[in-house]
C-alpha cells in the first residue's frame, strides 16, 4: 500500500511514523515533508496548497490513501478534488473544513447546533466593528475570519488594542483577504484543553484529552506560537468527562453537518476553555493539532491506518480505538527568536541518542537533511516526546531527552505540563 501525507511539520512526521507501523504500508510519500519524514519515506517538493499538483502526484503514483496534515489543503478542497479522482482522502471536504477556514462560519454553526461558545458578532465593515468595541469595552477578542497561519486572533486588553487589531485586519490587510471579515467576541477566562475525535460522518471515536502551550515563554507569557509543547491526558478534562464533553461539542457538529449533506470525515478538534460556568468552545480545527498530535499518536494503540479507512468508509463503529493508559509529554525545541525572525541552518546533534531512550521519539518539524547532517530550517524545529507511567515521569523523561539534543540558538520552555502537575496536586 502506498500513502501520501501532505504537510511539513512535526505532526506530519508523527503521522508518517505511525502509519509506517502497519505492515501493509510499503511506501510513504510526504509533500513537501522535512528531515524526519525523509527517514520514514520519500519527500516530494510540492507545497501543501498546490491542490492540482498533489492530486496529479496521487494519481500518477497510484496512491491508495492521502492524509492531509494541515488545514489549508482541506479548506482549499483537497478531499473534494481527490474524490473526483476516486482516491481516498483522510480529512473533511471543503464545506466541513470551513469550521476552521472561516471563524464566522464556525461560530454560526456553533450557535445553530447549540454548542456553548462566547457571545459574538460578525462584521464586514470597519466602522461598525469599532462602534461595537466601544459599546462592549475590553477585554475583548478580535478574530480574522479566514486562515491567518495561527496569528489572526487578538485578545485585546484595551479598547484601543482591539480597534488597532481591527484596523490591521480590515484596513491595512495584515492577513490579506482573511481579514476582510472579522469576528468580535467576549473574552473568556480559564484553562484550555484540546479534545479530538476521529469521525466517519455519523460515528465518532474519542482520543484522550490533551493540552497545548501556545505562548512562547514560560508562565504562558509572550506572543502566541503554533505551540511550544503538549501533554496527554490533561487533568482538567479527565476520562470520566469524555462522553459528556463529546455530547456537548462533538456530536452536535456531526449532526449539523450531516443534516446539511456535508458529513464530517476526519479528525474534529475542539479547543475548549474551562470557565467558571463550565467548558466553552473557543474554536474548531479540522485536523490533528501540532504539537498535540505527537503525544496523542505516541499513546494510540489501535492501528492508525485501520482507523483512517474506517472513517472514510463510515465504519468507525466497528473499530475499538484504544490508547495506552501511560501519559505522554512533548517539548518543542525552537530556534531562538521564534515566532519572530530566527536563524536557520544550524546543525542538530544528539537526535539518535534521544531516540534511543526507552519510550522517547523525537519528531522533526523545521528540519532538512543535507550534506549528511540534519539542520534547522524553521522556527519550531523538534518536538521531543516521551511516555511515562504518570505525568511527572513523562515530563522528566522528555526533558532528559531534550538535554541530549543540541543546536545553536536553541530555545524551549521548561514548564511544559507544569499546569497539569499543579492540578494533580
Amino acid at each position: 500500500m502506498k500513502i501520501l501525507v501532505v504537510g511539513s511539520g512535526g505532526r506530519e512526521h508523527a503521522l508518517c511514523w505511525k502509519l509506517a507501523q502497519n505492515p501493509m504500508v510499503e511506501q510513504i510519500l510526504c509533500a513537501p515533508g522535512n528531515g524526519g519524514t525523509a527517514q520514514v519515506g520519500s519527500n516530494v517538493a510540492i507545497k501543501d496548497d498546490d491542490i492540482p499538483a498533489l492530486v496529479a502526484l496521487a494519481r500518477n503514483e497510484q496512491v491508495d490513501l492521502v492524509v492531509a496534515g494541515p488545514e489549508l489543503p482541506l479548506v482549499l478542497g483537497l478531499a473534494n478534488a481527490l474524490e473526483r479522482e476516486g482516491i481516498p482522502c483522510f480529512g473533511p471536504n471543503a464545506y466541513a473544513a470551513n469550521l476552521e477556514g472561516s471563524k464566522a462560519f464556525s461560530k454560526n454553526v456553533m450557535a445553530d447546533s447549540g454548542v456553548p461558545t462566547a457571545p459574538f458578532r460578525v462584521f464586514d465593515e470597519f466602522e461598525s466593528a469599532v462602534a461595537f468595541i466601544k459599546e462592549k469595552g475590553a477585554p475583548i477578542v478580535v478574530k480574522a475570519d479566514g486562515l491567518a497561519a495561527g496569528k489572526g486572533v487578538i485578545v485585546a486588553a484595551t479598547e484601543q488594542e482591539a480597534i488597532d487589531a481591527v484596523q490591521d485586519m480590515m484596513v491595512k490587510k495584515s492577513f490579506g483577504s482573511a481579514g476582510d471579515r472579522v469576528v468580535i467576541e467576549e473574552a473568556l477566562q480559564g484553562e484550555e484543553a484540546s479534545f479530538l475525535a476521529f469521525c466517519d460522518g455519523t460515528n465518532y471515536a474519542l482520543l484522550p484529552s490533551s493540552q497545548d502551550h501556545k505562548a512562547v515563554f514560560e508562565g504562558d507569557t509572550g506572543p502566541n506560537t503554533g505551540g511550544m509543547g503538549a501533554y496527554s491526558p490533561a487533568p482538567i478534562l479527565p476520562e470520566e468527562k469524555y462522553a459528556e464533553t463529546a455530547e456537548l461539542c462533538i456530536k452536535p457538529i456531526l449532526r449539523h453537518l450531516a443534516a446539511k449533506g456535508e458529513p464530517f470525515k476526519g479528525v474534529l478538534y475542539a479547543g475548549l476553555m474551562y470557565t467558571d460556568n463550565g467548558p466553552s468552545v473557543l474554536e474548531y480545527n479540522v485536523r490533528f493539532g501540532d504539537p498535540e498530535c505527537q503525544p496523542l499518536l505516541m499513546r494510540l494503540e489501535t492501528d492508525l491506518l485501520e482507523i483512517m479507512f474506517a472513517c472514510i468508509d463510515g465504519k468507525l463503529d466497528q473499530i475499538d480505538v484504544k490508547s495506552t493508559p501511560q501519559t505522554a509529554c512533548g517539548v518543542v525545541m525552537a530556534a531562538k527568536g521564534y515566532p519572530g525572525s530566527y536563524p536557520k541552518g544550524m546543525e542538530i546533534t544528539g537526535l539518535d541518542d534521544a531516540d534511543a531512550m526507552d519510550g522517547v521519539k523525537v519528531f522533526q518539524a523545521g528540519t532538512k537533511f543535507e550534506d549528511n547532517k540534519t539542520v534547522t530550517s524553521g522556527g519550531r524545529v523538534l518536538c521531543v516526546t516521551a511516555l511515562g507511567d504518570d505525568l511527572a515521569a513523562a515530563q522528566k523523561k522528555a526533558y532528559q531527552a531534550v538535554e541530549k539534543v543540541h543546536f545553536d540558538n536553541c530555545y524551549f520552555r521548561r514548564d511544559i505540563a507544569d499546569k497539569g502537575l499543579k492540578r494533580l496536586g
